[in-house]
């Protein structure tokens, strides 16, 4: 099926003198699975909430199956349209069941067919998710999901009251909070979707992810739309080229990119046990980095938050310099005292003051360097935080702006900035680059190959093996709670990382 699902032409937005989009074009075929690219800041999001009638276009002309439609769209229309929504804040209520957040629209506007009936409900939903194959106990409360299970929820439920061979669904960056091994579940119901008829476009920074699944891409930068094409036949690196509208290298050969790591030890795990990690040893030298790689529930994703005391471990002792902590009762506090770091996956909840600045945000650790007394001196602040933002490119360069108006890979390199800025002896990392596009997630690699030559020694955790592969000196795989399998050199490759994670084999030297 080949038909035109939408068509818009010469779509432009102002906000005051800024133009976010300048005469875009994106045409959309039924049966197809479309991804949309572009840095942070590209305009991908203001001409999605264009299409989902948040924004008024300055201009424009809209088509849905060939009909003509007016801008601005209102709520009532987009939804008459089929066009449905799933953005990474998914919209449930942990506290509630699957049947009632599958429900929640209805309920809110008093528009559910039943009289608030548990089983009606229960029955509706259940017969939703059988029809694409997701299987899911209605009463099950929600914050029991796990990630896969709550986007698989998601998308059915934006798309189970349209026509057979109908609609048109947005995701917008569904697999953000995804370990990379539930993202072909995810994506095996987005191809059924499309495979009903219907036209799915797919946001994206992993490119790995757009090749796997799209059919064709669409690229915009600095508000224009570059070009589209078929998937099929483009590289990584023809996307990236459109993508920041240049050639850029392959990061560095870790062999080359920096001296080999120190044999002076960093830090030194002896014996850890928590609720999902059987004992483990192992250690980490200065100026390398060390990755941590694991299925989902294999312990892998603990590691960085049991070593900075923010989860509780069972047993064991850590040794970072010349500190020694049992582990059950080390603090983060303690952890950072002995020039420890941490940076979480969830940056927004977890890493950053949302309503502070980008100011307060960078030098907020280090607010004892700048007192006079019982003053802080605030254009040495300034002055400091600007550097910084130089120094990292964290853009808009404005260090009075908001941090939680930041794009994500900008707040992601505020983050790095403000402990780099520590100067920490070990950094500790969980998916550092979830959620950033290309050039943010090239440079993010840059800051930790920096750090690593000076000598300070960086453990990442993280469930993108490619980038493990690329990144690491060594891998540490873990499989069931325990440390499985150790890989360096030219056995490190992120087929390998996979297979290791899925193939019991003898147990190889991890010291």
């Amino acid at each position: 099926m080949t038909s035109e699902a939408l068509s818009a032409r010469g779509v432009t937005k102002r906000f005051g003198p800024v133009t976010v989009l300048d005469g875009v074009d994106l045409s959309l075929k039924r049966g197809e699975v479309h991804g949309l690219l572009g840095e942070n800041g590209s305009g991908k999001s203001t001409l999605i909430k264009i299409l989902c009638g948040f924004h008024a276009p300055d201009s424009g002309e809209l088509e849905v199956d060939g009909h003509p439609e007016p801008f601005p769209l209102s709520a009532a229309r987009v939804s008459e349209l089929g066009l449905r929504f799933v953005h990474q804040d998914l919209g449930f209520v942990p506290s509630l069941t699957v049947a009632e957040n599958f429900h929640l629209g209805q309920l809110a506007l008093g528009r559910a067919p039943w009289l608030v009936s548990e089983r009606a409900m229960g029955t509706a939903t259940r017969s939703a998710l059988d029809r694409y194959h997701v299987d899911l106990d209605p009463k099950m409360k929600l914050g029991r999901l796990s990630g896969l299970q709550k986007a698989l929820l998601a998308v059915v439920r934006a798309v189970h009251d349209l026509p057979h061979c109908g609609g048109i669904l947005v995701l917008d960056e569904p697999t953000v909070f995804l370990p990379h091994s539930d993202v072909t579940d995810l994506f095996n119901l987005v191809r059924r979707i499309a495979s009903d008829g219907g036209a799915v476009v797919l946001v994206s920074h992993d490119l790995g992810e757009i090749q796997e699944v799209t059919d064709r891409v669409s690229v915009l930068r600095d508000g224009r739309l570059v070009g589209s094409r078929p998937t099929e036949g483009a590289s990584q690196d023809d996307m990236i080229e459109m993508i920041v509208g240049r050639r850029i290298a392959s990061g560095p050969d870790r062999a080359s990119s920096r001296p080999s790591p120190a044999t002076d030890r960093a830090l030194v795990v002896d014996g850890l046990t928590a609720a999902t990690i059987r004992p483990v040893t192992f250690e980490l030298r200065k100026g390398e980095i060390l990755g941590i790689a694991g299925l989902e529930g294999s312990g892998a994703e603990a590691i960085p938050y049991l070593l900075y005391g923010v989860r509780p471990a069972g047993s064991g002792r850590l040794h970072v310099g010349e500190h020694a902590f049992d582990l059950p009762r080390l603090s983060p506090a303690a952890a950072l005292r002995a020039g420890m770091v941490l940076i979480p996956a969830d940056r927004r909840r977890l890493a950053g003051l949302l309503r502070m600045s980008v100011e307060e945000n960078l030098t907020f650790p280090r607010l004892a360097r700048f007192r006079a007394g019982p003053l802080l001196r605030r254009a040495a602040i300034r002055r400091d935080a600007v550097s910084l933002i130089d120094r990292f490119d964290i853009r808009p360069r404005r260090a009075e702006q908001s941090f939680g108006t930041l794009s994500g890979g900008n707040q992601q390199k505020a983050v790095m900035a403000k402990w780099l800025a520590v100067e920490p002896q070990v950094l500790l990392l969980h998916e550092p680059t979830q959620g950033v596009d290309v050039g943010a997630r090239r440079q993010i690699h840059a800051y930790l190959h920096q750090a690593a030559s000076t000598g300070q020694a960086v453990l990442c955790a993280s469930s993108d093996f490619e980038q493990l592969a690329g990144l690491c000196d060594r891998v540490l795989v873990f499989r069931q709670g325990r440390l499985a399998e150790q890989l360096s050199g030219p056995q490190l490759s992120k087929e390998a990382i996979t297979e290791a994670c899925l193939v019991e084999r003898d147990m190889r030297e991890v010291a």
